[in-house]
């Protein structure tokens, strides 16, 4: 989960695989900003996560983290868009990152570019904001786009073509960083100004 002491892939300072970040921890989430990761895949399905694999990944991005308290090695990993809203320049760095795909995701995310933020394992999960990468606050959403009403869109879409049929969150839900396709970024845009179905 996301700590404000240390800073992601692009910003100033001297952390790379083996240095260690100002907090005196080993940063391993950094790689200079322009270079892509490329990762395997598992699975035989073409999912928007799978189908950019080598290439110039995405421009959009959906970013999951914890609203509400929980223990981790006795640290507490709770961070929502509030608590990046509180930060200093509203801006903090994505770290905590485990799963090898994921980590791949965050190298490859280029400063600027779109995320949502959403808020993960919690009594209704669900996106919560737009955030920038280095991950920066931009604002709330007009309205809590919640799991339950994407993935309605999502099981409407497998059948019908729709932009969300082969979405990350539905396809790789473990993924905490998952690329989203320009179409599914945009569609879930269009959400905001509509009532929940």
């Amino acid at each position: 989960m996301p700590k404000p002491r240390k800073r992601l892939a692009g910003a100033a300072g001297p952390a790379g695989p083996d240095n260690k970040g100002p907090a005196g921890k080993r940063t391993k989430t950094k790689n200079p900003v322009g270079t892509s990761a490329t990762m395997g895949n598992s699975s035989p399905e073409k999912t928007s996560a799978s189908k950019n694999c080598g290439k110039n990944l995405s421009s959009y991005w959906l970013m999951k983290s914890e609203p509400e308290s929980r223990l981790e090695k006795g640290v507490d990993v709770k961070f929502s868009i509030e608590d990046l809203q509180a930060q200093p320049k509203q801006t903090a760095c994505w770290d905590g990152v485990r799963n090898y795909q994921a980590r791949n995701f965050l190298r490859a995310m280029q400063l600027e570019q779109e995320a949502f933020f959403y808020h993960s394992n919690c009594k209704e999960p669900g996106i919560a904001g737009l955030v920038k990468v280095d991950v920066q606050f931009v604002r709330m959403m007009k309205r809590y786009i919640t799991l339950a009403e994407l993935k309605t869109h999502y099981q409407a879409h497998k059948t019908t073509g729709g932009p969300l049929k082969n979405m990350a969150l539905f396809t790789r839900q473990r993924l905490s960083i998952q690329p989203l396709t320009p179409e599914e970024f945009d569609f879930i845009l269009s959400l905001e100004e509509k009532e929940p179905s």
